[in-house]
Protein backbone atom coordinates (compact mmCIF):
# COMPACT_ATOMS: atom_id res chain seq x y z
CA UNK A 1 0.00 0.00 0.00
CA UNK A 2 3.41 2.40 0.55
CA UNK A 3 5.17 3.45 -2.03
CA UNK A 4 8.78 3.71 -2.00
CA UNK A 5 9.55 6.89 -0.55
CA UNK A 6 6.60 6.73 2.12
CA UNK A 7 8.05 3.81 2.77
CA UNK A 8 11.57 4.94 3.16
CA UNK A 9 10.20 8.21 5.63
CA UNK A 10 8.34 5.72 7.57
CA UNK A 11 11.04 3.17 8.15
CA UNK A 12 13.23 6.35 9.34
CA UNK A 13 10.63 7.17 12.05
CA UNK A 14 10.06 3.71 12.99
CA UNK A 15 13.77 3.55 14.11
CA UNK A 16 12.86 6.10 16.79
CA UNK A 17 11.06 3.23 18.44
CA UNK A 18 12.59 2.33 21.86
CA UNK A 19 10.10 -0.01 23.54
CA UNK A 20 8.12 -3.23 21.88
CA UNK A 21 4.49 -3.56 21.24
CA UNK A 22 2.31 -5.14 18.78
CA UNK A 23 -0.19 -4.44 16.85
CA UNK A 24 -3.55 -6.87 17.20
CA UNK A 25 -5.65 -6.79 14.03
CA UNK A 26 -9.40 -7.47 13.86
CA UNK A 27 -10.49 -8.33 10.43
CA UNK A 28 -13.09 -10.72 8.12
CA UNK A 29 -13.03 -11.52 4.73
CA UNK A 30 -13.70 -7.59 3.04
CA UNK A 31 -11.58 -6.23 0.54
CA UNK A 32 -10.72 -3.36 2.88
CA UNK A 33 -9.65 -6.08 5.73
CA UNK A 34 -7.26 -7.29 3.33
CA UNK A 35 -6.21 -3.75 2.50
CA UNK A 36 -5.63 -2.91 6.10
CA UNK A 37 -3.71 -6.58 6.54
CA UNK A 38 -1.52 -5.56 3.89
CA UNK A 39 -0.66 -2.29 5.68
CA UNK A 40 -0.15 -3.60 8.93
CA UNK A 41 2.09 -6.11 7.49
CA UNK A 42 4.28 -3.80 6.08
CA UNK A 43 4.87 -1.54 8.98
CA UNK A 44 5.67 -4.78 11.08
CA UNK A 45 8.65 -5.83 8.68
CA UNK A 46 9.79 -2.33 9.31
CA UNK A 47 10.70 -2.82 13.37
CA UNK A 48 11.78 -5.61 14.96
CA UNK A 49 10.13 -3.83 18.12
CA UNK A 50 6.66 -4.72 16.58
CA UNK A 51 4.67 -7.76 16.58
CA UNK A 52 1.70 -7.78 14.46
CA UNK A 53 -1.41 -10.27 15.31
CA UNK A 54 -4.55 -10.91 13.16
CA UNK A 55 -6.56 -12.87 16.00
CA UNK A 56 -8.22 -9.89 17.74
CA UNK A 57 -12.13 -10.23 18.20
CA UNK A 58 -13.30 -6.46 17.97
CA UNK A 59 -16.67 -5.76 16.71
CA UNK A 60 -15.43 -3.08 14.60
CA UNK A 61 -13.63 -4.77 11.70
CA UNK A 62 -11.40 -3.50 10.22
CA UNK A 63 -9.62 -2.59 13.25
CA UNK A 64 -6.32 -2.65 15.05
CA UNK A 65 -4.89 -1.53 18.46
CA UNK A 66 -1.67 -0.89 19.47
CA UNK A 67 -0.36 -2.18 22.91
CA UNK A 68 2.68 -2.07 24.68
CA UNK A 69 3.85 -5.16 26.16
CA UNK A 70 3.09 -5.19 29.68
CA UNK A 71 1.26 -1.94 29.45
CA UNK A 72 -2.11 -0.22 29.85
CA UNK A 73 -3.01 1.84 26.80
CA UNK A 74 -5.93 1.59 24.82
CA UNK A 75 -5.45 3.27 21.75
CA UNK A 76 -7.58 1.52 18.30
CA UNK A 77 -8.01 2.39 15.06
CA UNK A 78 -11.50 1.35 13.24
CA UNK A 79 -10.43 2.09 9.38
CA UNK A 80 -7.56 2.50 7.65
CA UNK A 81 -5.40 5.67 8.84
CA UNK A 82 -4.43 6.64 5.27
CA UNK A 83 -4.86 9.92 3.20
CA UNK A 84 -4.64 12.74 6.27
CA UNK A 85 -4.65 10.37 9.13
CA UNK A 86 -1.46 8.69 8.00
CA UNK A 87 0.33 11.24 10.37
CA UNK A 88 -2.01 9.99 13.08
CA UNK A 89 -0.88 6.82 12.64
CA UNK A 90 2.90 7.42 12.58
CA UNK A 91 2.42 9.56 15.73
CA UNK A 92 0.68 6.94 16.84
CA UNK A 93 3.04 4.04 16.20
CA UNK A 94 5.90 6.18 17.89
CA UNK A 95 4.38 7.02 21.22
CA UNK A 96 2.95 3.59 21.69
CA UNK A 97 7.07 2.71 20.73
CA UNK A 98 8.22 4.71 23.85
CA UNK A 99 8.92 7.86 21.88
CA UNK A 100 8.37 11.21 23.78
CA UNK A 101 6.01 13.62 22.84
CA UNK A 102 6.80 17.30 22.75
CA UNK A 103 4.11 18.43 25.05
CA UNK A 104 5.19 20.56 27.53
CA UNK A 105 5.97 18.93 30.89
CA UNK A 106 2.97 20.73 32.85
CA UNK A 107 0.03 19.14 30.59
CA UNK A 108 1.77 15.57 30.51
CA UNK A 109 1.80 15.98 34.19
CA UNK A 110 -2.21 17.63 33.85
CA UNK A 111 -2.95 14.71 31.53
CA UNK A 112 -1.83 11.96 34.03
CA UNK A 113 -3.28 13.26 37.15
CA UNK A 114 -6.67 12.66 35.28
CA UNK A 115 -9.35 10.72 37.38
CA UNK A 116 -11.26 8.38 36.81
CA UNK A 117 -12.46 6.46 33.02
CA UNK A 118 -12.63 7.87 30.08
CA UNK A 119 -13.38 5.95 26.98
CA UNK A 120 -13.41 8.84 23.53
CA UNK A 121 -14.55 7.83 20.20
CA UNK A 122 -13.59 10.34 17.37
CA UNK A 123 -15.46 9.99 14.53
CA UNK A 124 -13.16 11.16 11.13
CA UNK A 125 -13.19 10.90 7.37
CA UNK A 126 -10.07 10.66 5.46
CA UNK A 127 -9.92 14.25 3.80
CA UNK A 128 -10.95 16.06 6.84
CA UNK A 129 -7.74 18.42 7.69
CA UNK A 130 -9.32 19.21 10.72
CA UNK A 131 -9.76 15.27 12.00
CA UNK A 132 -5.77 14.73 12.94
CA UNK A 133 -5.52 17.02 15.55
CA UNK A 134 -8.19 15.16 17.56
CA UNK A 135 -7.29 12.13 16.98
CA UNK A 136 -3.92 12.93 17.53
CA UNK A 137 -4.77 14.61 20.54
CA UNK A 138 -6.49 11.85 21.99
CA UNK A 139 -4.09 8.92 20.85
CA UNK A 140 -1.30 10.95 23.17
CA UNK A 141 -3.74 11.11 26.05
CA UNK A 142 -4.57 6.94 26.03
CA UNK A 143 -0.77 6.67 25.67
CA UNK A 144 -0.25 8.98 28.86
CA UNK A 145 -2.75 7.83 30.56
CA UNK A 146 -4.34 4.00 31.64
CA UNK A 147 -7.51 5.78 31.96
CA UNK A 148 -7.83 6.70 29.35
CA UNK A 149 -9.12 4.43 25.85
CA UNK A 150 -9.59 5.99 22.42
CA UNK A 151 -10.75 4.67 18.94
CA UNK A 152 -10.82 6.90 16.25
CA UNK A 153 -13.31 5.54 13.60
CA UNK A 154 -13.48 5.81 9.93
CA UNK A 155 -17.07 7.16 9.29
CA UNK A 156 -16.98 6.11 5.43
CA UNK A 157 -16.38 2.34 6.82
CA UNK A 158 -18.85 2.14 9.55
CA UNK A 159 -22.11 4.07 8.02
CA UNK A 160 -24.52 2.02 10.21
CA UNK A 161 -22.96 3.79 13.64
CA UNK A 162 -23.05 7.02 11.33
CA UNK A 163 -26.69 6.88 10.93
CA UNK A 164 -27.13 5.55 14.24
CA UNK A 165 -25.00 8.10 16.25
CA UNK A 166 -26.36 10.70 13.64
CA UNK A 167 -22.89 11.82 12.90
CA UNK A 168 -23.32 14.46 10.15
CA UNK A 169 -20.37 16.67 10.65
CA UNK A 170 -16.61 15.50 11.43
CA UNK A 171 -14.41 15.17 13.77
CA UNK A 172 -17.11 14.05 16.19
CA UNK A 173 -16.02 13.12 19.68
CA UNK A 174 -18.14 11.08 21.84
CA UNK A 175 -17.05 10.53 25.71
CA UNK A 176 -18.40 7.32 27.40
CA UNK A 177 -21.35 6.83 24.99
CA UNK A 178 -22.11 10.84 25.24
CA UNK A 179 -21.64 13.69 23.06
CA UNK A 180 -18.69 15.22 24.10
CA UNK A 181 -17.94 17.61 20.56
CA UNK A 182 -17.80 18.65 17.61
CA UNK A 183 -15.01 20.46 15.45
CA UNK A 184 -10.95 20.90 15.77
CA UNK A 185 -9.73 20.66 19.54
CA UNK A 186 -6.18 20.30 20.39
CA UNK A 187 -5.04 18.68 23.65
CA UNK A 188 -5.56 21.86 26.00
CA UNK A 189 -9.19 22.12 24.45
CA UNK A 190 -9.91 18.96 25.06
CA UNK A 191 -8.16 19.07 28.70
CA UNK A 192 -10.22 22.30 29.37
CA UNK A 193 -13.17 20.46 28.89
CA UNK A 194 -12.57 17.73 31.14
CA UNK A 195 -10.42 19.42 33.61
CA UNK A 196 -12.96 21.65 34.81
CA UNK A 197 -10.72 23.63 37.18
CA UNK A 198 -8.07 24.19 34.60
CA UNK A 199 -10.08 27.12 33.33
CA UNK A 200 -9.81 28.70 36.78
CA UNK A 201 -5.93 27.80 37.65
CA UNK A 202 -5.27 29.41 33.91
CA UNK A 203 -6.83 32.59 34.99
CA UNK A 204 -5.55 32.94 38.27
CA UNK A 205 -2.08 32.48 36.73
CA UNK A 206 -2.63 35.30 34.25
CA UNK A 207 -3.66 37.84 36.51
CA UNK A 208 -0.33 37.47 38.22
CA UNK A 209 1.48 38.14 35.03
CA UNK A 210 3.54 41.10 34.72
CA UNK A 211 2.87 43.89 32.35
CA UNK A 212 3.33 43.33 28.13
CA UNK A 213 5.03 45.56 26.10
CA UNK A 214 3.18 44.01 23.49
CA UNK A 215 0.28 42.08 23.81
CA UNK A 216 -1.10 40.09 20.85
CA UNK A 217 -4.83 39.25 21.06
CA UNK A 218 -5.81 36.28 18.00
CA UNK A 219 -3.54 33.60 16.93
CA UNK A 220 -4.24 33.45 13.43
CA UNK A 221 -0.77 34.88 10.51
CA UNK A 222 -1.43 38.32 11.41
CA UNK A 223 -0.76 37.35 15.42
CA UNK A 224 1.99 34.94 14.90
CA UNK A 225 3.95 37.41 12.81
CA UNK A 226 2.62 40.37 14.81
CA UNK A 227 4.35 38.35 17.46
CA UNK A 228 7.22 37.42 16.40
CA UNK A 229 8.57 40.70 15.28
CA UNK A 230 7.93 41.73 18.40
CA UNK A 231 9.97 38.91 20.73
CA UNK A 232 12.83 39.79 17.91
CA UNK A 233 13.44 43.17 19.19
CA UNK A 234 13.98 41.98 22.83
CA UNK A 235 10.72 42.99 24.22
CA UNK A 236 8.36 41.48 26.52
CA UNK A 237 5.54 39.59 24.07
CA UNK A 238 2.38 37.86 25.05
CA UNK A 239 0.23 36.37 22.55
CA UNK A 240 -3.68 35.64 23.66
CA UNK A 241 -5.82 33.93 21.43
CA UNK A 242 -9.01 31.37 21.60
CA UNK A 243 -7.30 29.16 19.01
CA UNK A 244 -4.19 29.61 17.47
CA UNK A 245 -4.31 29.48 13.86
CA UNK A 246 -7.83 30.96 13.84
CA UNK A 247 -9.67 31.10 9.95
CA UNK A 248 -6.47 29.01 8.53
CA UNK A 249 -7.37 25.71 10.39
CA UNK A 250 -10.08 25.60 8.37
CA UNK A 251 -8.51 25.70 4.89
CA UNK A 252 -8.12 22.78 2.89
CA UNK A 253 -5.43 24.23 0.03
CA UNK A 254 -3.09 27.20 0.29
CA UNK A 255 -1.56 27.47 -3.27
CA UNK A 256 -0.99 31.45 -3.28
CA UNK A 257 1.38 31.32 -0.02
CA UNK A 258 4.71 32.75 -1.95
CA UNK A 259 7.71 30.37 -1.92
CA UNK A 260 5.67 27.53 -0.72
CA UNK A 261 4.12 26.04 -3.86
CA UNK A 262 1.03 24.24 -2.07
CA UNK A 263 0.29 23.46 1.86
CA UNK A 264 -2.64 23.20 3.84
CA UNK A 265 -3.99 24.79 6.60
CA UNK A 266 -3.15 22.92 9.53
CA UNK A 267 0.40 22.32 8.25
CA UNK A 268 0.78 25.95 8.05
CA UNK A 269 -0.53 26.59 11.94
CA UNK A 270 1.76 23.78 13.02
CA UNK A 271 5.11 25.88 11.28
CA UNK A 272 3.60 28.81 12.41
CA UNK A 273 3.31 27.79 16.15
CA UNK A 274 6.79 26.34 15.93
CA UNK A 275 7.88 29.23 14.92
CA UNK A 276 6.13 31.45 17.32
CA UNK A 277 7.33 29.11 20.25
CA UNK A 278 11.11 29.48 19.24
CA UNK A 279 11.14 33.03 20.96
CA UNK A 280 10.45 34.45 24.23
CA UNK A 281 6.76 34.34 23.51
CA UNK A 282 4.25 33.79 26.30
CA UNK A 283 1.64 32.10 24.97
CA UNK A 284 -1.96 31.67 26.23
CA UNK A 285 -4.05 29.79 24.28
CA UNK A 286 -7.75 29.17 25.13
CA UNK A 287 -8.26 32.93 26.00
CA UNK A 288 -11.30 34.58 24.36
CA UNK A 289 -10.97 38.78 25.18
CA UNK A 290 -14.17 40.19 26.37
CA UNK A 291 -13.17 43.96 26.85
CA UNK A 292 -10.36 46.46 26.02
CA UNK A 293 -10.03 49.06 28.62
CA UNK A 294 -7.76 51.89 27.02
CA UNK A 295 -5.05 53.48 29.18
CA UNK A 296 -6.66 56.52 30.75
CA UNK A 297 -3.24 58.78 30.30
CA UNK A 298 -0.54 59.09 27.23
CA UNK A 299 2.36 55.84 28.18
CA UNK A 300 0.19 54.50 30.84
CA UNK A 301 -1.12 50.57 30.52
CA UNK A 302 -4.21 49.25 28.29
CA UNK A 303 -5.73 46.19 29.94
CA UNK A 304 -7.72 43.61 28.33
CA UNK A 305 -10.09 40.79 30.10
CA UNK A 306 -11.13 37.72 29.24
CA UNK A 307 -14.12 35.64 29.53
CA UNK A 308 -12.18 33.29 31.87
CA UNK A 309 -12.14 36.04 34.20
CA UNK A 310 -8.42 37.00 33.78
CA UNK A 311 -6.90 40.26 32.59
CA UNK A 312 -3.57 41.33 31.37
CA UNK A 313 -1.80 44.59 30.96
CA UNK A 314 0.14 45.81 28.66
CA UNK A 315 2.19 49.36 26.99
CA UNK A 316 0.80 47.60 23.27
CA UNK A 317 -2.20 46.03 22.42
CA UNK A 318 -2.48 44.41 18.32
CA UNK A 319 -5.81 43.08 17.46
CA UNK A 320 -5.76 40.46 15.15
CA UNK A 321 -8.78 38.77 15.98
CA UNK A 322 -9.51 37.48 12.43
CA UNK A 323 -12.78 36.61 10.97
CA UNK A 324 -15.11 33.75 11.41
CA UNK A 325 -17.71 32.05 8.81
CA UNK A 326 -20.79 34.45 7.98
CA UNK A 327 -24.29 32.29 8.91
CA UNK A 328 -27.21 32.44 7.13
CA UNK A 329 -29.13 33.62 10.29
CA UNK A 330 -32.50 31.83 9.23
CA UNK A 331 -34.64 29.64 11.93
CA UNK A 332 -33.56 25.77 11.67
CA UNK A 333 -29.89 26.89 11.33
CA UNK A 334 -28.66 26.38 14.39
CA UNK A 335 -30.68 24.11 15.70
CA UNK A 336 -29.30 21.66 13.08
CA UNK A 337 -25.98 22.58 13.30
CA UNK A 338 -23.47 20.30 12.76
CA UNK A 339 -26.61 18.11 12.04
CA UNK A 340 -26.73 18.62 8.48
CA UNK A 341 -25.64 21.87 8.69
CA UNK A 342 -22.38 22.27 7.78
CA UNK A 343 -19.20 24.86 7.13
CA UNK A 344 -16.68 22.68 5.77
CA UNK A 345 -17.25 20.89 2.54
CA UNK A 346 -13.71 19.50 2.95
CA UNK A 347 -14.50 17.82 6.32
CA UNK A 348 -17.70 16.51 6.08
CA UNK A 349 -18.53 16.29 2.44
CA UNK A 350 -17.73 11.79 2.77
CA UNK A 351 -20.32 11.91 5.03
CA UNK A 352 -23.04 12.76 2.37
CA UNK A 353 -21.88 10.22 0.38
CA UNK A 354 -24.80 9.38 -2.60
CA UNK A 355 -26.95 12.00 -0.87
CA UNK A 356 -28.96 15.33 -2.08
CA UNK A 357 -26.87 18.39 -1.07
CA UNK A 358 -27.27 22.29 -0.98
CA UNK A 359 -24.55 24.68 -1.40
CA UNK A 360 -25.42 28.20 -0.13
CA UNK A 361 -23.27 30.63 -1.86
CA UNK A 362 -22.02 31.82 -5.34
CA UNK A 363 -18.65 33.16 -4.91
CA UNK A 364 -15.25 31.07 -5.36
CA UNK A 365 -15.67 29.40 -2.45
CA UNK A 366 -19.51 28.29 -2.88
CA UNK A 367 -18.89 26.99 -6.28
CA UNK A 368 -15.59 25.79 -5.50
CA UNK A 369 -17.40 23.68 -2.59
CA UNK A 370 -20.28 22.41 -5.33
CA UNK A 371 -17.51 21.51 -7.79
CA UNK A 372 -15.77 19.47 -4.96
CA UNK A 373 -18.94 18.10 -3.78
CA UNK A 374 -20.76 17.21 -6.60
CA UNK A 375 -17.75 14.40 -7.30
CA UNK A 376 -18.61 12.51 -3.67
CA UNK A 377 -22.51 13.44 -4.01
CA UNK A 378 -25.60 12.46 -5.74
CA UNK A 379 -27.04 16.14 -5.96
CA UNK A 380 -25.72 19.33 -5.30
CA UNK A 381 -28.49 22.66 -5.12
CA UNK A 382 -26.22 25.63 -5.58
CA UNK A 383 -28.58 28.75 -4.44
CA UNK A 384 -26.79 31.91 -5.39
CA UNK A 385 -28.75 35.06 -3.34
CA UNK A 386 -28.12 37.61 -6.26
CA UNK A 387 -29.07 37.31 -10.14
CA UNK A 388 -25.92 36.35 -11.15
CA UNK A 389 -23.04 33.86 -9.62
CA UNK A 390 -19.89 36.02 -8.42
CA UNK A 391 -17.26 33.23 -8.63
CA UNK A 392 -13.94 33.38 -11.54
CA UNK A 393 -15.31 32.22 -14.58
CA UNK A 394 -13.07 29.46 -15.06
CA UNK A 395 -14.89 28.10 -11.95
CA UNK A 396 -18.18 28.78 -12.95
CA UNK A 397 -17.28 26.53 -16.38
CA UNK A 398 -16.30 23.83 -14.38
CA UNK A 399 -19.37 23.87 -12.37
CA UNK A 400 -21.63 23.84 -15.76
CA UNK A 401 -19.87 21.10 -17.07
CA UNK A 402 -21.13 18.65 -13.59
CA UNK A 403 -24.22 16.77 -14.29
CA UNK A 404 -25.37 16.75 -11.41
CA UNK A 405 -25.38 19.92 -10.13
CA UNK A 406 -28.24 22.77 -10.49
CA UNK A 407 -27.85 26.28 -9.98
CA UNK A 408 -30.91 28.49 -8.47
CA UNK A 409 -29.90 32.53 -8.89
CA UNK A 410 -32.07 34.95 -6.91
CA UNK A 411 -32.87 32.60 -4.04
CA UNK A 412 -33.16 33.45 -0.57
CA UNK A 413 -32.76 31.01 1.99
CA UNK A 414 -36.01 31.25 4.77
CA UNK A 415 -35.40 28.36 6.82
CA UNK A 416 -33.64 24.96 7.43
CA UNK A 417 -36.03 22.27 7.69
CA UNK A 418 -35.42 19.04 9.96
CA UNK A 419 -37.15 16.10 11.26
CA UNK A 420 -36.01 17.38 14.67
CA UNK A 421 -32.84 15.15 14.59
CA UNK A 422 -31.48 16.10 11.04
CA UNK A 423 -31.82 18.38 7.95
CA UNK A 424 -34.37 16.97 5.62
CA UNK A 425 -34.53 20.08 3.26
CA UNK A 426 -35.13 24.16 3.57
CA UNK A 427 -37.16 26.78 2.06
CA UNK A 428 -36.35 29.70 -0.29
CA UNK A 429 -38.04 32.28 -1.41
CA UNK A 430 -37.38 33.44 -5.61
CA UNK A 431 -36.07 37.01 -5.21
CA UNK A 432 -38.19 38.01 -8.46
CA UNK A 433 -41.64 36.46 -7.72
CA UNK A 434 -42.02 36.45 -3.89
CA UNK A 435 -42.39 32.45 -4.35
CA UNK A 436 -41.53 30.25 -1.81
CA UNK A 437 -39.77 27.00 -2.69
CA UNK A 438 -39.06 23.68 -0.79
CA UNK A 439 -35.96 21.82 -1.27
CA UNK A 440 -35.46 18.70 0.04
CA UNK A 441 -32.14 17.78 0.92
CA UNK A 442 -29.68 15.51 3.49
CA UNK A 443 -27.28 18.39 4.08
CA UNK A 444 -26.33 22.09 3.43
CA UNK A 445 -23.12 23.68 3.45
CA UNK A 446 -23.20 27.65 4.23
CA UNK A 447 -20.12 29.29 2.14
CA UNK A 448 -20.99 32.75 2.24
CA UNK A 449 -18.15 34.93 3.42
CA UNK A 450 -16.50 35.85 6.63
CA UNK A 451 -17.53 38.43 9.92
CA UNK A 452 -14.69 40.28 12.00
CA UNK A 453 -15.01 39.11 15.17
CA UNK A 454 -15.24 42.78 16.94
CA UNK A 455 -17.88 42.42 19.17
CA UNK A 456 -15.97 42.39 22.16
CA UNK A 457 -14.77 45.94 21.04
CA UNK A 458 -17.84 48.13 20.34
CA UNK A 459 -16.98 50.84 23.05
CA UNK A 460 -13.75 51.00 22.87
CA UNK A 461 -11.95 51.32 18.97
CA UNK A 462 -13.40 52.68 16.01
CA UNK A 463 -15.38 49.98 13.72
CA UNK A 464 -16.07 50.91 10.56
CA UNK A 465 -20.07 50.17 9.28
CA UNK A 466 -19.28 46.35 8.66
CA UNK A 467 -17.79 46.31 12.15
CA UNK A 468 -13.97 46.00 10.93
CA UNK A 469 -11.28 47.68 13.36
CA UNK A 470 -10.24 51.30 11.48
CA UNK A 471 -6.74 51.72 11.23
CA UNK A 472 -4.50 53.71 9.11
CA UNK A 473 -1.61 52.95 7.08
CA UNK A 474 0.66 52.08 10.08
CA UNK A 475 -2.01 49.52 11.32
CA UNK A 476 -3.15 52.28 13.98
CA UNK A 477 -6.04 52.43 15.78
CA UNK A 478 -7.85 55.42 17.04
CA UNK A 479 -6.36 54.75 20.13
CA UNK A 480 -3.05 55.69 20.99
CA UNK A 481 -1.16 52.42 21.54
CA UNK A 482 -3.36 50.06 20.29
CA UNK A 483 -3.23 48.66 17.04
CA UNK A 484 -4.64 46.18 14.72
CA UNK A 485 -4.08 44.20 12.01
CA UNK A 486 -5.44 41.14 9.38
CA UNK A 487 -9.09 40.24 8.51
CA UNK A 488 -10.22 41.95 11.09
CA UNK A 489 -9.35 45.52 9.80
CA UNK A 490 -10.39 47.65 7.41
CA UNK A 491 -7.71 46.35 5.21
CA UNK A 492 -9.02 45.14 1.90
CA UNK A 493 -8.47 41.26 0.43
CA UNK A 494 -8.57 39.01 2.80
CA UNK A 495 -5.48 36.86 2.21
CA UNK A 496 -2.98 34.86 4.44
CA UNK A 497 0.31 36.47 3.30
CA UNK A 498 -1.10 40.04 3.64
CA UNK A 499 -2.37 39.20 7.08
CA UNK A 500 1.30 38.40 8.22
CA UNK A 501 2.35 40.97 6.43
CA UNK A 502 -0.15 43.86 8.53
CA UNK A 503 0.87 41.79 11.73
CA UNK A 504 4.47 42.81 11.15
CA UNK A 505 3.67 45.96 10.35
CA UNK A 506 1.72 46.64 13.62
CA UNK A 507 4.23 45.31 15.23
CA UNK A 508 6.83 47.63 14.15
CA UNK A 509 4.45 50.30 14.67
CA UNK A 510 3.99 49.53 18.38
CA UNK A 511 7.92 49.46 18.84
CA UNK A 512 8.04 52.41 17.38
CA UNK A 513 5.15 53.70 19.71
CA UNK A 514 6.94 52.08 22.79
CA UNK A 515 10.43 53.77 22.05
CA UNK A 516 8.41 56.97 21.36
CA UNK A 517 6.08 57.51 24.24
Amino acid sequence: MLDANLKAQLQAYLEKVTQPFEIVASLDNGTKSTELKNLLEEIASMSDKITLRTDGDDARKPSFSLNRINGEISLRFAGIPMGHEFTSLVLALLQVGGHPSKLSQEVIEQIAQLEGSYSFETYFSLSCQNCPDVVQALNLMAVLNPNIRHVAIDGALFQDEVEERQVMSVPMIFLNGEMFGQGRMDVEEILAKVDTGSAERDAAKMNEKDAFDVLVIGGGPAGAAASIYSARKGIRTGIAAQRFGGQVLDTMSIENFISVTETEGPKLVRAMEEHVREYDIDVMNLQTASRLVPATEQGGLHTVEFESGASLKAKTVILSTGARWREMNVPGEQEYRTRGVAYCPHCDGPLYKGKDVAVIGGGNSGVEAAIDLAGLVKHVTLLEFADTLRADEVLQKKLKSLPNVTVIKSAMTTEVVGDGSKVTGLIYQDRNTEESHTVNLDGIFVQIGLLPNTEWLKDSVALSKHGEIEIDARCATNIPGVFAAGDVTTVPYKQIVIAMGEGSKASLSAFDHIIRS
